[in-house]
């Protein structure tokens, strides 16, 4: 089996607070793999860490084969990335931005990858928006198509729904399917269970920046168990309540 993410020991302090702790997993090519948390629990850092934005404390990761440590900004250049937070630059119209993105990523066929995303997720009224502007939900779609925009093999998300209505939240979902059905990897974070009950293939949870879980999300729904409670249980067992 191929593994587009391979992490070992995976730590991450910030003077004497640990985010990340001596976390170890694997993403398969062509898996849908979700990091489930409560808020604070490492999912972010992670994140950054196997995109090169932080480095490690301590441990090892490789992404596509490229080491984090070694190669931070050629990760960059051959995934896509979907931060929960960054926003586009508010001074450029949303096709501007795209337009930038697909000129530092040295795209051919700039007009036809710009308005096909702004078609799928359904803003083409907002192209010449400035950013600013924008609504968060508009924002994130941008975000998104800028990820999506160079077709990457891998994709990391943080958060992809949160501030999408259900009806384009629905359309997302999909997409992803079908981006993975293709041959795509995404590993995404998220402390909405349902969209990981929904559409992952396989998950983590991590809690005080601990994996305590990561198995196929059919190995609990087969045997009747619901993600939700089985996450509640774990989490509150490791936290002693």
């Amino acid at each position: 089996m191929h593994h587009m993410i391979e992490a070992e020991g995976l730590t991450k302090n910030y003077g004497s607070v640990t985010a990340v702790n001596g976390v170890s997993l694997n993403v398969a090519e062509g898996e849908l793999f979700g990091l489930l948390g409560p808020n604070g629990s490492g999912k972010t850092t992670m994140i950054r860490m196997l995109t090169g934005q932080v480095r490690p404390t301590s441990g090892s990761a490789r992404v596509m084969g490229l080491d984090v440590v070694e190669n931070p900004i050629r990760i960059r250049e051959v995934v896509g990335i979907i931060p929960e937070q960054e926003t586009p630059p508010s001074f450029l119209t949303a096709e501007e931005y795209l337009r930038f993105v697909a000129r530092i990523r040295n795209l051919d066929g700039i007009d036809e990858r710009c308005e096909r995303w702004f078609d799928l997720l359904e803003f083409p009224d907002k192209r010449d928006v400035l950013c600013k502007d924008l609504s968060r939900g508009t924002r994130q779609k941008l975000m998104f198509a800028q990820a999506f925009l160079h077709e990457p093999r891998l994709v990391l998300i943080d958060e992809p729904l949160i501030n999408l209505d259900p009806i384009m939240q629905r359309k997302v979902k999909d997409f992803l399917r079908g981006y993975v059905r293709d041959g795509g990897t995404v590993f995404l974070s998220t402390h909405i269970l349902g969209i990981a009950e929904e559409i992952c293939d396989r998950i983590g949870i991590i809690h005080n920046g601990r994996l305590l879980y990561t198995g196929p999300v059919d190995d609990l729904t087969g045997s009747g168990r619901h993600l939700e409670s089985f996450f509640l249980d774990l989490v509150r067992g490791d936290a002693g309540g």
